[in-house]
This record gives structure tokens, sequence and C-alpha cells, in this order.
């Protein structure tokens, strides 16, 4: 299991503010070998890939727009440019961090220097807990899929590619 000492990024430092300022526990760990995909985060924490809630950033336009779907799914970026109302693009990793203030394999739920679009996977609600990266490649936090929605401020919304 993780540890939660370890020198912490400011990024992670950020995340622990936010969690704190949304009145949710401070559950970030750390693991060393890290978590920077959903298959390295669910071998590092001992869950499923499903349970692994993977922030993924999209360009809606120069809005930034945040899903957070299980690890298991693929996003239809189709029925987010629906739910949304924005035309939906790949986001490269100098956008994604000048953007949101993370580095891809360490984008949190919350804590973003632009507020997101936020969509949080339908999914996700079947499982319990779930984990969330925590501003690092190393470093995640548990939870639940309500307190995803709540703490991103997103909407429920059905966002996987199906078949």
């Amino acid at each position: 299991m993780g540890t939660t000492t370890g020198e912490a990024t400011g990024s992670v430092e950020r995340v622990r503010a936010a969690l704190r300022a949304a009145g949710h526990a401070d559950a970030v760990q750390e693991f060393p070998d890290g978590t920077k995909t959903a298959a390295d985060a669910a071998a590092a924490i001992g869950c499923t890939v499903a349970q692994i809630a993977k922030s993924v950033i999209f360009r809606g336009g120069e809005t930034p727009v945040l899903v957070i779907a299980s690890g298991a799914n693929q996003v239809d970026t189709g029925k987010v440019a629906a739910l949304t109302g924005l035309p939906i693009g790949r986001a490269d990793g100098a956008w994604v961090r000048a953007t949101t203030g993370f580095a891809i394999g360490g984008v949190a739920p919350l804590g973003h220097a632009t507020p997101p679009v936020v969509l949080v996977d339908e999914d996700l609600f079947a499982l319990d807990p779930v984990w969330a990266a925590a501003g690092s490649p190393r470093h995640v936090f548990r939870t639940t899929a309500a307190d995803l929605l709540l703490i991103s401020g997103g909407r429920r919304a059905e966002v996987a590619a199906r078949g």
C-alpha cells in the first residue's frame, strides 16, 4: 500500500488544499513506482483498472473539458461534444500543463488553474471506492464517484465508447 511520505510537489499540495476546501478528507497517497496510467495505478494500489478515475483533458476550442472516466473505458468524444456543445479535440501536453497546472499522468479532478467543464463517467457510480490522480504521476487519492461529482463541480454523464 502507498504512503503519505515523500516530498510532495506544488501540484500535489494544490490538490490537498482543494480537497480540504471541498470538505473531502486528504486521502492522498504516494506510490513511488508510479501511477501514470490507469493500469499502473491499479497495479500499485491493488484495485481493478475500472476503479481508477482517470482525468482526461480535451480542448473545447480554448475551453478545457475534463472527463473523469473509469480507467476501463475509452471516452467517446462525440458524446462529449454533444453533452458540452463544444468542438472537442485532443489536448497536447503543453496545453494541458498551461491550462490545468498539471502534467499528463497527474491531472487531478480538482484544483485546476483554469476551471474546466467537467463530465463524470456514469460507469464510476457502480464502483466503490475509486482512485483519482492527485497532482503527480505518483500520487492518488481514494474517493467515491458521488464525491468526485461534488468536488469537481461536474455533471454525471454517459461518456464511454460502446462496442
